[in-house]
């Protein structure tokens, strides 16, 4: 969670803000799978949030998250970027660094979020009411991987960057353990 408070805090958003969305995001259904380890991946959120200013009104976003396959950076791959205009003795004590982690890979996960596939509605009901009646839904249509999360309004793109973090943690280890079983790392 630090990496994402970093990120955020160059965003308008005040600190507070964002350690508030943090706080105070929930995954109220996960997707049942996981990021894929050889493939594209893609999520359908809905992310309901209470509007401050209002009473009984929540508004519903849904939309699509895609999770491009994780990709291996091998220590050589991560020296090379990270000596990008570095001197002679910087070489030689990446080097040494090289020589000691040959067993030390990286995972990549690269997601795309597209606004222009969120759609948003405003409605009146209580929160809990509307987050059952998503659930209901959500379970009828039998989408493996929708998700439902409750966040804050106004900082709705800090939960939903929680939620994108939260499944790369809950999928690195499967990952790691197919590019290992494939003799790729």
């Amino acid at each position: 969670m630090r990496l994402l408070r970093r990120i955020l805090v160059c965003t308008i958003l005040k600190q507070d803000d964002i350690e508030y969305a943090i706080e105070n995001t929930q995954v109220i259904l996960a997707p049942e799978r996981q990021i894929a380890t050889f493939g594209n991946t893609s999520f359908e959120f809905h992310l309901i949030s209470e509007l401050m200013d209002r009473v009984d009104q929540v508004r519903i976003r849904t939309g699509r998250i895609e999770a491009e396959r994780p990709k291996i950076l091998s220590p050589e791959y991560f020296c090379r970027m990270m000596l990008e205009g570095f001197g002679e003795k910087a070489q030689e004590y990446v080097e040494r660094l090289r020589e000691q982690a040959r067993q030390i890979a990286v995972l990549r996960y690269g997601f795309q979020f597209r606004k222009s596939g969120v759609t948003e509605k405003t409605v009146s009901a209580s929160l809990q009411s509307v987050i059952d009646r998503t659930r209901r839904a959500v379970e009828r249509a039998g989408d493996l991987n929708g998700a439902i999360i409750q966040g804050v309004d106004e900082a709705w793109e800090v939960c939903l960057l929680k939620f994108t973090i939260e499944m790369i943690e809950r999928s690195a280890g499967e990952n790691i353990g197919d590019f290992k079983r494939r003799g790729l790392i």
